[in-house]
């Protein structure tokens, strides 16, 4: 009798109504085999292609209490300084669990992201058999790319059209994927990221200039980003070195990492 009331209660438990504010989280919780319970989830979530059919809880970055309780979750997964404190006494206030999932940017932490949601899902065994095979994936990456030592320096530009332009330095997912693909970040000397400067590029002067592939379509592709100041000036503009990859594929450091980490070592 205990068993079975312990086995019911871990049941009853489990969420039924989840959203998700982050695409590494939505993809996490469809791999533990929860995505028919994802009702909404932000506008950064793409992957797997269904999660374009769901509704976005809101239509930019910005998240509030009252757009979240309009779709009655009894989850939500939040990745850390998402979402405020105020927000999250509303929801709890609500009866909305909350959960704040911290990522860190590298192997083990991507196993201790899986881990962290299975756990908010009560699915901490599925979690266990996803570990274990994303840790095989990483692994096999990791062994590939020293196989193939190419060493370039990587310039990441983030852009939405010209009037937003930034490059990524330490402490990013970017610097971490690049990285860990057998390459080197030719931004250096800062943190996060900073705005993109003429200058600053032809200091750095890349090897390779990557690029989400929504950044690169928003500045006319190829052609238009080579004719930008200071781009023919580096070797990346000399060679025509500029690559475009999936931006949630990059930046995952969840269940795809050593798709991330292969595909783009591919590229170097």
């Amino acid at each position: 009798m205990v068993l079975m009331s312990l086995t019911f209660s871990a049941f009853a438990a489990a969420p039924k109504r989840i959203i998700t504010l982050s695409g590494p989280l939505t993809e996490t919780v469809d791999a533990l085999g929860s995505g028919a319970q994802i009702v909404a989830v932000d506008v950064t979530s793409t992957y797997p292609a269904y999660i374009n059919k769901i509704p976005k809880v809101s239509k930019d970055r910005a998240i509030s209490a009252e757009g979240i309780i309009s779709f009655s979750p009894d989850l939500v997964l939040a990745p850390e300084n998402m979402i405020s404190k105020a927000i999250q006494y509303q929801l709890s206030s609500a009866g909305i669990k909350v959960v704040v999932i911290k990522q860190e940017y590298s192997p083990k932490g991507a196993l201790a992201f899986i881990r962290q949601v299975a756990a908010a899902l009560g699915n901490t065994a599925k979690g266990e058999e996803l570990v274990k095979q994303t840790s095989a994936s990483v692994e096999q990456a990791l062994v590939s790319v020293k196989k193939n030592p190419k060493s370039p320096k990587v310039l990441f530009l983030y852009a939405r059209g010209t009037g937003v332009m930034m490059v990524a330095g330490k402490d990013t997912s970017l610097d971490a994927v690049i990285r860990l693909s057998g390459a080197k970040n030719a931004a250096q000397g800062f943190s996060k990221f900073k705005p993109y400067t003429t200058e600053a590029l032809v200091n750095a002067n890349p090897d390779v200039i990557l690029m989400f592939d929504f950044g690169y379509k928003s500045l006319g592709g190829i052609n238009s980003i080579l004719k930008m100041p200071g781009v023919s000036l580096s070797n990346a503009g000399k060679n025509k070195r500029i690559i475009e990859m999936d931006g949630e594929l990059l930046t995952n450091f969840s269940v795809r990492l050593g798709q991330a980490i292969s595909q783009l070592n591919a590229k170097w």
